[in-house]
């Protein structure tokens, strides 16, 4: 990379000028860098971009700089958007324009694709499949602080410029297989604004709380739903308003005032007596004045029938050994919980049987269900035996 062909960009008039100049590219090549070690949402830092001719650095920190240009350039639909990992850059963008990037190409998705195994990092990609190494030393930058260095630019720049080759390796690589229509089942997924928003009344899914009392569960779910909302409102990580691990036990104490919440672990009388404090008892009040039928369902009352345990074992050893033979990331072909639904019940509504996934895997997996076909081993490989 030449270091001289670099562009920082500071001003709105020349972000301006390069977004009218890639408006004519078939693909761009995008990153960003953030912070989010302080708030709840990304503070976005620098957008890295490149074209066939031009590798620009934006900073998105720099006095009155007018980002609705790229916003434009990032909605034109006859201009691939590449990114790597594209979640968390999306997001940002999603948060910026109220609009996802479309179309996207995400590389490291490609790659699993591609047979370069799953969630492969950008590093690695390069090293395959450019030769070049990507320099590390500022990995860890603080991208917040001001004046950046000609390395840290430079180091930047790297991302998107390694990414325009990767892009097209990988791009004809799937073409040549026949496999750019699996991509495009995931990037579908990846460009729907929901697969970035939170919802706050789901919140307290991932907490995974175990608990047969409906009463508790339904005050978690509130004192979940609150964190989310609070933690946005004031813009601080969610853990620093409340661990996960305190979200049960406030649940299970279920206070009445400032006095019995501040008896919670890790609450202190100023939190509790706060502003956050009787806004969170108000949540919890709420919540205690809802009838039992408005409560999650307790975890034995949710209970699903179970599938077998060996089925579920024995798909997941042909979807790996499928996976082998195919050289793509198993992940990509099957998720666990689909493997176990279809156990379950294989005539249920499945990933796994539509499109390729089922010329693939699914009606494979089928007749192993069925009885119609044994594993067994040949040398060191998964051998599918007709019976």
């Amino acid at each position: 990379m030449n270091e001289n062909n670099i562009e920082f960009i500071t001003t709105s008039e020349a972000l301006a000028g390069l977004c009218t100049r890639l408006e004519g590219e078939h693909f761009i090549t995008v990153d960003t860098e953030f912070m989010r070690e302080k708030t709840y949402y990304p503070e976005l830092c620098l957008v890295q971009i490149a074209g066939a001719n031009d590798v620009a650095v934006v900073d998105a920190q720099a006095p009155g700089i007018d980002l609705a240009p790229l916003g434009a350039l990032l909605a034109k639909p006859d201009v691939v958007k590449v990114f790597h990992a594209c979640r968390q850059d999306v997001e940002i963008f999603l948060m910026l324009f109220d609009a996802v990037p479309t179309p996207l190409f995400d590389t490291q998705v490609a790659a699993m694709v591609a047979g370069f195994g799953d969630q492969v990092g950008y590093d690695s990609l390069v090293a395959s499949l450019t030769g070049a190494h990507i320099d590390k030393a500022h990995r860890f930058s603080d991208w917040s602080a001001r004046p950046l260095s000609k390395s840290q630019i430079n180091y930047a720049a790297a991302d998107v410029t390694h990414l325009r080759e990767v892009y097209e390796k990988l791009k004809a690589k799937l073409e040549r297989e026949a496999r750019l229509d699996w991509l495009a089942g995931e990037m579908a997924v990846l460009t729907r604004p929901e697969t970035y928003r939170v919802d706050p009344e789901r919140a307290y899914e991932r907490l995974k709380i175990r608990s047969n009392n409906r009463r508790q569960l339904g005050l978690a779910k509130a004192i979940a739903a609150w964190r989310e909302r609070e933690a946005q409102r004031i813009n601080i990580p969610r853990g620093r308003l409340l661990k996960d691990e305190q979200i049960p036990e406030i649940a299970l104490l279920a206070p009445d005032d400032a006095e019995a919440l501040a008896k919670a672990r890790g609450i202190s009388a100023g939190f509790a007596n706060g502003k956050s404090g009787v806004s969170l008892l108000a949540a919890i009040a709420e919540a205690k004045a809802l009838p039992e039928a408005d409560m999650p369902k307790a975890e034995r009352q949710r209970e699903a029938p179970k599938a077998s345990p060996a089925l579920v074992s024995l798909l997941k050893v042909l979807l790996a050994a499928t996976a082998e033979k195919n050289n793509v990331a198993a992940r990509l072909v099957a998720s666990g919980d689909e493997i176990e639904a279809l156990a379950l019940d294989e005539n249920a509504p499945n990933p796994v049987l539509e499109g390729w996934r089922r010329e693939m895997f699914g009606e494979t997996a089928l007749r192993l269900i069925r009885g119609q076909i044994a594993l067994s081993t040949q040398g060191k490989r998964i051998k599918i035996v007709e019976l």
